[in-house]
């Protein structure tokens, strides 16, 4: 058994995890990612203290149950993957507050994402996404969501019924008008940009754009119906490229 609880083994080439990984009962964090995974054995159940599995970057076309059997789960990474669904167990993991889906197959957020109750942060970008379902408003602990690089023709309505959000990013979608922000009093910041929007959303005194026309960047003026754009040398602030991990939170 480590004695930090923590296994890392990314970037081996594995087809299959090591069965005695399995016998360290302990375990606490346990990174895979970078492997040719596409299974997981039905000992890894025996992991009731693990709190971080990161799955990303590996070949699961859909998530083995066995995870949704470890519910002290705080942190999920399956991005990078080939999943087009996820499994109704995956509402075991109630303890869940940081889930990674990025760059899959997902036309649709699966709905039993609205059932994890403790989710604070969602990155759900690079996949196939139309639109949300309306029950992720009762997600009443997110505060952030990640869904660029999408399919979104229109703002999704569900968030404007989530005052608590503190960061949206729709960035790369074909979003062509935005509603008005200025009424969720938790936002600190929205990233739009790379639409083909006509407008920056509007926000409260306070609330950070990143996009076309935001702080840097004024919104076109109109003039006798006619729009006319204003350019400025000063390009916007651009999203980070990757977004950081997250440290593990204490369940």
């Amino acid at each position: 058994m480590p004695v930090d609880k923590m296994v890392d083994l990314s970037g081996r080439q594995m087809r299959r995890l090591p069965l005695h990984i399995c016998s360290f009962r302990e375990l606490v964090k346990l990174y895979l990612s970078d492997n040719n995974l596409n299974h997981l054995p039905p000992e890894l159940e025996q992991l009731q203290n693990l709190q971080i599995l990161a799955l990303d970057f590996n070949n699961f076309k859909a998530l083995p149950l066995v995870v949704c059997t470890l519910k002290q789960l705080c942190i999920l990474y399956l991005g990078n993957n080939k999943l087009c669904s996820l499994p109704l167990e995956l509402r075991l993991l109630q303890n869940l507050k940081t889930l990674w889906i990025e760059s899959n197959c997902l036309q649709y957020l699966p709905e039993v994402v609205c059932e994890l109750s403790l989710l604070k942060t969602l990155h759900a970008g690079s996949n196939a996404l139309r639109t949300l379902p309306a029950q992720l408003q009762c997600l009443q602990e997110l505060r952030t969501i990640w869904l660029s690089g999408n399919l979104l023709s229109e703002f999704p309505p569900v968030l404007l019924d989530m005052p608590f959000l503190e960061v949206i990013d729709v960035d790369r979608n074909s979003i062509q008008f935005f509603p008005s922000l200025a009424h969720l009093p938790g936002l600190k910041l929205v990233i739009y940009d790379h639409n083909p929007c006509r407008n920056a959303p509007k926000v409260a005194k306070g609330v950070r754009r990143v996009g076309r026309w935001s702080e840097e960047t004024p919104e076109p003026r109109k003039r006798s119906g006619a729009v006319i754009d204003i350019t400025l040398d000063e390009k916007p602030l651009l999203p980070p490229a990757a977004k950081t991990e997250p440290e593990a939170e204490p369940c």
